[in-house]
């Protein structure tokens, strides 16, 4: 993987080592943060990631004498993550009154509904395990492990993450990351500048970095929301870099190619607290928002001597344009125009993004740099017997795998019961299942089983798509969804092969948003194993044309399986797993110290 590499890989080792030690171990005051938020995109979210904060405490998986708050968007329109920490601000204030203005507080955007990698869709995305630890690692974790550094050379203030990317980064022995001057600090990556077009670029003092050693500090004249190839050059942000080994992997950035030119990239950046209380006037001021704004893109373009106003009425790189956002943008402009934005340049560091199926699979499966740096077990705390047939380049995460089963190379299985007679094909992702029965479930398949309380009683349904199935594409007449693919195939195809008839009743959305998301096509079933098989027979016939009628099963969309998701049980049975685990590792234990006395 070469030196860079081996470099992060150290530290990121010595990161993990030192929060392994700090689990379910109580934090020494400055040592750790004093607030750890999670945003949540609603009340039900916001229940959710509480229930699984509990009961990581309870098990004594995180640090103790450390906040944790979880913090609902207020119902209404989407806010976007810049509304989000806006309310978040807001959140702090009412749990600790004046006491928030010394806290270091890391906030964790958590609040999608992770429409590119649903197996996190029903529990969150901060809480997507990674094939690392004993019990494993979740996002959440890692995110505090990678951390670890930060909150004792930080003044008070608010670091501002996401939670579906990893920073890895290495430092000179001597080197230290310190978040201590007013205004914002980013983090800045070196980075392609491909990569650059679809992220924050930072306009830096060519003269003021040289490229070399671990940290760099210094000023931002002017930050650049997801440019052109044309504008990075016009406006100065392209740089000359040496000595680069070649960029190559999908879902990461950082570690620029062997052309000379680069940019920097940003990744978390952080707000002192007197900048935090402006903010959180302005949020008080304005009463309601109503409509999605941008951390990175709305409050970062306002910043540095270069700025100028002329991003606020750019609505090219925004999902769903609102009719106030142009004049929300120009107050915040107002706001926070002639504000520092201080630089720390990272010159041997990777920003890696796991947020889609595809950059899931890649990174935990494949020979990927993530996976060489963060050292990710092809099996982590997991039944897997010497039996099971299987191939490098896989990831079991706290499963429990019988013998004859097998698992095709590129695959991920979490939280799961694999049977003797199962065979799983290449690249799938398996997660929260049970297979009991006879299967050979097809290479790139996407399976993935929520608990849900449609009545007053729990049941169960198993999404099942292709991996490279696009849940985020939605049409707006029914005409036209024959532009929509399911597995390989049209979606009218496949609604005549279950005998589903193509009406607006069956999108949950009304006639608003019609695609995968919202198709009510996923049977409910009175057992976690059937609803797998059932879903795994809509595949099949799919895949070989064959008739398969969905009638008389209730139908729901993955959208209303998020609406109607039973919590308590999910996490019920990944603690059955998680129990069988710990007994059998008992057992091992006492059978090694019976057979060697």
């Amino acid at each position: 993987m070469g030196r860079r590499s081996a470099a992060r890989r150290a530290d990121t080792g010595r990161r993990l080592e030192r929060f392994a030690a700090l689990r379910g171990a109580a934090a020494r005051p400055g040592e750790l943060w004093d607030v750890v938020l999670l945003t949540a995109a609603d009340a039900a979210q916001a229940g959710a990631f509480r229930e699984q904060l509990a009961e990581k405490l309870r098990r004594g998986q995180l640090p103790r004498n450390v906040r944790y708050l979880v913090c609902a968007d207020p119902p209404g329109p989407r806010i976007g993550n810049g509304g989000s920490t806006l309310h978040a601000l807001r959140c702090l204030e009412e749990q600790y009154g004046d006491q928030w203005t010394s806290f270091t507080v890391l906030l964790i955007h958590s609040g999608g509904y992770s429409q590119r990698l649903p197996s996190a869709s029903a529990l969150g995305k901060i809480f997507t395990a990674v094939p690392l630890g004993d019990p494993v690692y979740q996002m959440l974790e890692l995110k505090l492990a990678m951390y670890i550094d930060f909150p004792c050379h930080m003044k008070p203030g608010v670091l501002i993450t996401c939670s579906d990317d990893i920073e890895l980064y290495s430092t000179g022995a001597t080197e230290t990351i310190t978040f201590d001057k007013p205004g914002f600090t980013a983090l800045a990556h070196p980075s392609d500048l491909a990569v650059g077009t679809t992220h924050g670029v930072f306009v830096l003092d060519p003269s003021s970095f040289s490229g070399t050693g671990g940290v760099e500090y210094g000023s931002c004249y002017r930050f650049l929301h997801k440019p052109d190839m044309e504008t990075m050059q016009q406006s100065g942000a392209v740089c000359v870099r040496r000595d680069h080994p070649q960029l190559s992997s999908p879902g990461s950035r950082g570690d620029s190619g062997t052309a000379p030119e680069c940019v920097y990239t940003d990744s978390v950046f952080y707000m002192d607290h007197s900048t935090a209380k402006q903010l959180l006037l302005f949020y008080k001021q304005m009463g309601t928002l109503c409509c999605e704004i941008d951390a990175y893109g709305d409050f970062l373009q306002a910043l540095g001597p270069g700025a100028t106003p002329d991003y606020t009425k750019n609505t090219s790189n925004v999902s769903k344009e609102d009719s106030g956002l142009v004049g929300v943008r120009q107050q915040l402009y107002s706001l926070l125009q002639g504000t520092a934005l201080n630089v720390i340049v990272l010159n041997n560091s990777q920003f890696y993004h796991i947020g889609t199926t595809q950059e899931y699979l890649f990174h935990f499966t494949d020979e990927s740099k993530l996976r060489f740096e963060l050292d990710l077990q092809p099996v982590a705390f997991s039944i897997f017997p010497d039996t099971a047939k299987s191939l490098d380049q896989l990831s079991i995460i706290q499963s429990i795998l019988e013998p004859g089963c097998v698992i095709g190379p590129g695959s991920v299985i979490e939280y799961s019961r694999i049977g003797p007679e199962v065979s799983v094909g290449k690249g799938s992702i398996v997660s929260g299942s049970c297979i009991h029965f006879s299967v050979d479930i097809p290479s790139n398949c996407f399976l993935s089983s929520v608990s849900v309380k449609v009545t007053d009683r729990v049941e169960y349904v198993t999404m099942a798509f292709g991996v490279g199935d696009d849940l985020k594409r939605s049409v707006k007449l029914l005409s036209d969804i024959r532009s929509l693919q399911f597995f390989g195939a049209s979606f009218p195809e496949c609604l005549d092969l279950w005998s589903i008839e193509a009406s607006e009743q069956l999108f949950s959305s009304g006639d608003t948003s019609l695609g995968l998301w919202t198709a009510r096509i996923f049977p409910v079933c009175s057992t976690l194993s059937e609803s797998v098989r059932i879903s795994l027979n809509m595949l099949n016939a799919v895949q070989h044309k064959s008739a398969f009628k969905l009638s008389g099963f209730q139908l729901l969309s993955v959208e209303e399986m998020l609406t109607y998701k039973d919590v308590e049980d999910m996490l019920r049975f990944r603690k059955q797993i998680y129990d069988e685990i710990c007994l059998q590792r008992q057992k091992e234990k006492s059978d090694f110290r019976t057979n060697n006395t």
